[in-house]
């Protein structure tokens, strides 16, 4: 197995055994990006002698004996709207031209205090205001999106050109991506991990989050990235959690709800059957499964984009005044239409918020976590605007993908999705998991089990090179 093989994980474990150096792991990874980059489209800029540079200092401390953890010597992609100093955020946008980050946002410097390697800045829909990733291509079918708006960095993971990445999540931009591409994202409980120097798309709704190839690599990111920020306004209290315990795979006792309405509602039929059976292997691993309601179900779409588009809009109203000029037509449009709502409008979507809240904690009482389908269909073809479900409505292909999302954001809770099979085409399906408040541990230790009782270990995306 070449190194750019090996999970975080794995690859952590060889450079602490000494098996792995650094050097080794950085240039294999390096190799592997000019191997796949052209077709893919990953990355905005690949930072390659820095890397190396970073990686044999990693490899000189490692062999001093100053070993700061399973990060140390680890190569890693940054979504381009987290700072880096020194280096453009260019949100991979026109607007953006000439910027220069002047200081490090605060998941930048905990990863490098931890000894990890910068590769680059990975591409994203423009600001973060779209679900595809239109630069990018997806790591299994390079003619279907990569999904959006952490594309990049889903992609890059996939298809071994990192061994992990961050991502920012407003209403799905890490779990979309992540299981539109086969690999596992989480979107931890807002506030959780500072937001400070991220570029912003919607306040209240945004979060930063890691991609990784499986679970235990996203519980190793997470231990280094979360904990109390007094620089993001919306940090909570918490002190920095310790690694979280994954345990083993018996899950007697463990309350699974399952959805009798809503996420399984207009989904492929592939889809609810992979996540269906993977429930069921749930089941099998002692977990009792409990039939749940979701509520206010009609009101999420309409709450989602009463917060996101007037907070997108507020955010960019100077270069909005400005440059206009400089926006894609898709983003544009969006910012636009934030004009046309009234502060009452937003004022009922933030009142619906709460009472969502307050409904999935009473919810949350009942079960121990919730476990549905991530997206309700697989990778959509490139241009695709649109997708004709089977009750005769029609749905665009980012409403689609962000609809079961969504509720995750809107509440603020923890929602980890990870690879439950594929469809006929060989396109991944991601199951999604969510918890209570700070219940990462917990959603973690459920996706974990599921997957050391699955077949096979995910998978590296079948490009070629």
């Amino acid at each position: 197995m070449r190194p750019f093989e090996l999970t975080l994980a794995e690859a952590a474990d060889a450079v602490a055994n000494g098996e792995l150096s650094p050097v080794e792991l950085t240039g294999s990874v390096l190799e592997r990006i000019d191997a796949v980059e052209e077709r893919l489209g990953a990355y905005v800029a690949v930072t390659d002698e820095a890397a190396r540079r970073s990686a044999a200092l990693a490899e000189h401390e490692i062999a001093a004996g100053r070993y700061r953890g399973p990060l140390h010597g680890m190569p890693f992609g940054l979504k381009d709207l987290i700072d880096v100093v020194g280096l453009p955020t260019t949100a991979s946008s026109r607007v953006r031209e000439g910027h220069v980050a002047q200081a490090d946002s605060a998941v930048t410097r905990s990863l490098l205090d931890a000894g990890a390697v910068l590769l680059g800045k990975t591409h994203t829909h423009e600001f973060a205001y779209g679900l595809t990733t239109p630069q990018t291509r997806n790591a299994w079918d390079q003619g279907r999106v990569a999904g959006g708006s952490s594309g990049g960095s889903a992609v890059a993971v996939a298809a071994g050109a990192a061994t992990f990445a961050l991502g920012t999540d407003t209403g799905g931009s890490i779990r979309v991506p992540a299981a539109l591409n086969g690999v596992v994202g989480l979107k931890p409980t807002y506030g959780l991990i500072s937001r400070h120097g991220v570029t912003s798309l919607s306040w209240s709704l945004d979060h930063v989050g890691p991609l990784t190839r499986t679970v235990r690599d996203a519980a190793l990111v997470l231990s280094a990235l979360a904990g109390h920020d007094a620089q993001d306004p919306a940090g909570l209290g918490a002190a920095r959690p310790g690694h979280p315990l994954l345990g083993e795979r018996d899950l007697t006792g463990l309350r699974v709800g399952v959805p009798a309405n809503y996420y399984f509602d207009r989904v492929s039929p592939e889809v609810e059957t992979a996540v269906r059976r993977a429930i069921a292997q749930l089941s099998g691993l002692g977990a009792d499964l409990v039939e749940v309601e979701i509520p206010m179900a009609r009101y999420i779409q309409a709450t989602q984009w009463g917060l996101m588009v007037p907070e997108a809009t507020a955010y960019h109203e100077r270069a909005l005044r400005s440059v206009p000029e400089l926006y894609g037509p898709d983003v544009r449009v969006l910012l636009e239409a934030g004009e046309l709502l009234s502060a009452g409008d937003y004022l009922r979507a933030q009142r619906a918020r709460t009472l969502m809240r307050q409904e999935w904690a009473r919810l949350l009482e009942q079960v121990d976590v919730i476990a549905a389908p991530t997206v309700p269909m697989t990778a959509a073809e490139a241009g695709q605007d649109t997708v004709a479900w089977p009750d005769g409505t029609t749905e665009s292909v980012s409403d689609a993908y962000v609809r079961l999302s969504a509720p995750a954001n809107i509440t603020g809770l923890p929602a980890l999705t990870l690879p439950v099979g594929r469809d006929h085409g060989g396109l991944p399906i991601g199951m999604q998991l969510m918890g209570p408040p700070m219940g990462e541990a917990r959603v973690l230790r459920v996706g974990h089990a599921y997957e050391s009782v699955r077949s096979g270990r995910g998978g590296q995306a079948a490009v070629t090179g």
